[in-house]
């Protein structure tokens, strides 16, 4: 381990420390020592509540009433049922007195058993002082104004203790006439609600308690309701917080003393039962959490999370290990890309723990842990693709050498031609474009070269015929074979030509019918064969149809990000993905396999991967030696795309065991990473659709049912806009250095690729959930498609976007441009409805006739070099580990 890799670990270390310790700062409110006025009171514990008609034992009362009688002379109850009742009595035995409550609602009859209740216990107890009929029935609409006052008449008329009601200070004001019923007015001065900031909130309460007193000075009045959450979402200026509620109740009780305030702190105990009426908020209003323990001390300084140097020794200890092996292993890297990488691990690593406590420091019903678990999984998943994005960007941006390169080789004299086999599979293909990939076959300068087309699953003769007539004038190297009916799709074709093939080939090359290939092709690259461990040279796709409309441009940036960057970092490892078309095979070795598998609608890449598993070596070539062309419209761009990310699904469920290393393999651990790192993303576009499906159904409950459905955490919203920013930032900035596009080519490309998001994640589901989906033949040569039929191509995207649309403004007007939880979710909705907009402009740069600007993409290894065979072959293939991680 080098010294420079001890001072990365800590620096990144003391970077993490000191934001643990920015986000806990500790404030230091004015101490408070002495006795409470009043404290409301619910006993409720752990799986009790109104509810759900669980209510706590008399024992259970007196242990609560023994351990806030340390702390307060006096509490208020809100019920006289269900043991509520009994309050007043055990209450006497710690010498507390009561005022004593009367729920009522919008059902007469228990209305009718509330205040009979009432009655009793206050007439069996001399200790209930004072008594509250009703708790902001008003503010809740329960009933009129006139039956609550005939309530209050009658309980007046049988009491002798002053009688009541509850209500917030604005409904005191707009129904003043109530005060003409109640011996008091009992007013909830609680500024969460009202969107106050905590450095605003005390003079919010004094304000409001002089303006209430001032509108009925006859009127004795006391503060029913007042505190601060200590958990929950933010409302508008309102932070609730550990920190905020002991800053609001240590500075209101300094203020309740020296005004002498009558009131009552809102609450002694943590009430999760109140989550569905008023939302996740409702249940940490208490100075005590659910286990009766105390969430903050009195004196001395608070900390939000007074846990967090643990929190930080965790977060830093997950990656220590992982970040000393990769800065150990990856020594070539440069500092600055090294420095990226373990902030960015240490930054997930903690954000991760933090959100995770978070999560578990929370009260959960069954429903609410449900929702959590998979938001924590879907966390957890976009962070470890996160990671794995940004070891590609770091290798390839921050590398002092690539350890693969292979270069096209130009030898002088070679002693001998390995004959190739060189297979062209058509199937309902235009006759002029197999006519140019043929003539370009024919102009191969390599002698020893066989070329058998074989034609699957066409009806139409006019469609093969003149195919079949162009080899006979080629000459006897192009054989042609037709059957009416093929199955096992593409690879079906392919194995029954593999049989046909002559006995003294030992090359197959495969290329797709509309590819124009370079004269020099397998001259430059059969020499790699002469290596017994190569079994496949691969070298990119690449078109030669980009300058036909601006879409075709669009996605040839798009397709040469995957082969100028994708496949230079996986052939780093010897894990490439093989694609179907310019691509040579070791004979024996596909034979000995198997040959191409028809299950699969991906057989180039599935046989890939089985070339690996069988030990053998492949080589990329990054350089252009055939272009073919594009999908002429947007559908057959989403088909394309839909079969390769459906294909992908195929091979993981078949291979998974040998690349989770379940079962005996030759595949080493950095292929079998690739194989799966590599297809992350498309898993993340999975995800993606299931999350914008979850954010639409939850925008509608946050819309409709309010109560029912809190905002996420923030974190949760951050990590996901965060991610998003990674992968958008981590494109561009690879293909600006990679792919050397411009600025306007490099959006483009990302605008391709972003639009197919909606398709992949229906295909990994469809990949996931099903088998055997139909090969889906990438059509060429299509008509340029009209307007209407490219607004077709994007119907269900757009559908989507605008229930997205939809769903954020719903949100901005159900709770305004000052909420600042609401404005992030809106934020988020945007950000879900990028790759939803995406599709719908590609579709339209589609329908629309446009020409794009000539652009040619940049060969990515200048010329051919020259030197000799052997000695280019020691030097690119004997001459590194090509396995190491």
């Amino acid at each position: 381990m080098r010294r420079s890799s001890i001072t990365i670990l800590f620096l990144v270390a003391l970077a993490n420390f000191a934001v643990f310790a920015v986000m806990n700062r500790p404030v230091e409110p004015p101490p408070w020592e002495g006795m409470i006025s009043g404290l409301s009171f619910a006993p409720y514990r752990e799986g009790q509540g109104p509810i759900d008609q669980v209510f706590p034992t008399a024992e259970q009362i007196r242990e609560d009433l023994r351990h806030v009688a340390k702390y307060t002379s006096s509490v208020r109850t809100y019920a006289s049922l269900d043991g509520m009742d009994q309050i007043p009595r055990l209450a006497s035995e710690f010498g507390l007195k009561v005022t004593a409550g009367a729920w009522l609602d919008a059902d007469k009859k228990k209305n009718e058993r509330e205040i009979k209740s009432l009655l009793a216990s206050v007439q069996a107890n001399s200790n209930v002082t004072r008594v509250v009929v009703g708790n902001e029935v008003l503010l809740r609409g329960d009933m009129k104004t006139r039956q609550l006052a005939g309530y209050l008449r009658r309980v007046r008329a049988q009491l002798n203790v002053p009688v009541g009601t509850a209500e917030p200070w604005h409904v005191w004001l707009k129904h003043p006439e109530l005060a003409r019923d109640v011996d008091f007015i009992a007013v909830h001065l609680l500024p969460y609600w009202e969107g106050i900031a905590a450095d605003d909130a005390i003079g919010f309460v004094t304000e409001r308690l002089a303006e209430v007193k001032k509108k009925f000075p006859g009127k004795p009045v006391i503060i029913g309701e007042v505190g601060w959450p200590s958990n929950g979402r933010i409302r508008r200026g309102s932070v609730p917080s550990l920190a905020t509620e002991a800053t609001f109740l240590r500075e209101f009780l300094n203020l309740a003393k020296q005004k002498n305030l009558d009131y009552f702190l809102m609450e002694a105990f943590d009430q999760p039962w109140k989550i569905p009426l008023e939302g996740g908020v409702g249940a940490y209003w208490g100075i005590w959490n659910e286990a009766r323990e105390a969430k903050f001390a009195w004196t001395g300084p608070i900390v939000g999370v007074p846990s967090w140097p643990l929190l930080f020794a965790i977060a830093t200890l997950v990656p220590l290990l992982p970040l000393l092996w990769f800065l150990n292993r990856f020594e070539r890297f440069r500092s600055r890309g090294k420095i990226f990488f373990a902030g960015l691990a240490q930054a997930v690593a903690s954000l991760f723990v933090w959100v995770s406590y978070l999560t578990v420091s929370q009260y959960h019903s069954v429903y609410s842990a449900t929702a959590w678990v998979v938001l924590l999984g879907a966390l957890g998943g976009l962070l470890v693709i996160g990671i794995t994005e940004a070891f590609e960007l770091v290798e390839l941006l921050w590398n002092r050498k690539l350890v693969r390169r292979f270069w096209p080789i130009a030898p002088k004299k070679l002693a001998r031609l390995p004959m190739v086999s060189l297979h062209l599979p058509i199937c309902n293909e235009p006759p002029e474009m197999v006519r140019d990939t043929l003539n370009a076959l024919a102009a191969l300068d390599y002698p020893n070269l066989e070329v058998l087309v074989i034609d699957n699953n066409t009806h139409d003769p006019g469609l093969w015929k003149p195919v079949s007539d162009l080899c006979q004038i080629l000459g006897p190297r192009f054989r042609f074979h037709h059957l009416d009916k093929v199955e096992g799709f593409k690879a079906g074709a392919l194995n029954y030509v593999l049989g046909l093939t002559d006995p003294a080939a030992e090359i197959v090359a495969v290329i797709d019918s509309d590819y124009i290939v370079r004269p020099d092709w397998l001259a430059n690259l059969i020499p790699y064969f002469a290596d017994p461990k190569i079994g496949i040279v691969q070298a990119p796709q690449d078109y030669r149809d980009g300058d036909e409309s601006a879409f075709k441009a669009m996605c040839r940036w798009e397709y040469a990000g995957f082969f100028q960057i994708g496949m230079v970092h996986r052939n780093e490892r010897n894990a490439i993905i093989q694609h179907g078309t310019m691509t040579l095979v070791r004979r024996d070795a596909l034979e000995a396999l198997g040959g191409w598998a028809e299950w699969c609608i991906c057989e180039d890449a599935e046989l890939g991967l089985r070339m690996l598993e069988a030990g053998y070596e492949t080589a990329y070539v990054n350089y252009s030696y055939g272009q073919g062309l594009m999908p002429d419209t947007y559908t057959a761009y989403q088909k394309q795309r839909f079969r390769w990310a459906y294909g992908a699904v195929q091979i993981l469920k078949r291979h998974w065991r040998e690349l989770a290393g379940l079962t005996p393999t030759r595949l080493t651990r950095a292929q079998r990473y690739h194989f799966v790192a590599g297809w992350a993303p498309w898993f993340a576009d999975a995800l993606n659709t299931a999350v914008t499906a979850l954010a639409l159904i939850w925008t509608a409950g946050l819309v409709t049912l309010p109560k029912l459905f809190e905002f996420p955490l923030r974190f949760f919203l951050c990590a996901s806009l965060g991610f998003f920013a990674l992968k958008v930032g981590k494109t561009l900035w690879l293909y600006a250095a990679r792919v050397k596009a411009t600025p306007g080519q490099n959006l483009a490309a990302a605008l391709a690729g972003l639009s197919l998001t909606h398709t992949i994640g229906k295909a990994m589901f469809s990949g996931v959930l099903t088998n055997g989906r139909p090969f889906m033949r990438t059509p060429k040569c299509e008509d340029q498609p009209a307007f209407v039929r490219g607004l077709l191509a994007s119907r269900e995207e757009s559908t989507i976007l605008a229930l997205l649309v939809l769903g954020g403004l719903a949100i901005f007007f159900r709770y305004g441009s000052d909420d600042v939880e609401a404005l992030l979710w809106i934020s988020l909705l945007a950000v879900q409805s990028l790759p939803y907009v995406a599709s719908l402009a590609t579709a339209m740069v589609n329908a629309i006739p446009v020409r794009a600007i000539a652009q040619t993409v940049p060969q990515p290894l200048g010329p051919l070099v020259p030197p000799e065979y052997e000695s280019v072959m020691s030097r690119v293939v004997g001459g590194h580990d090509v396995n190491r991680v």
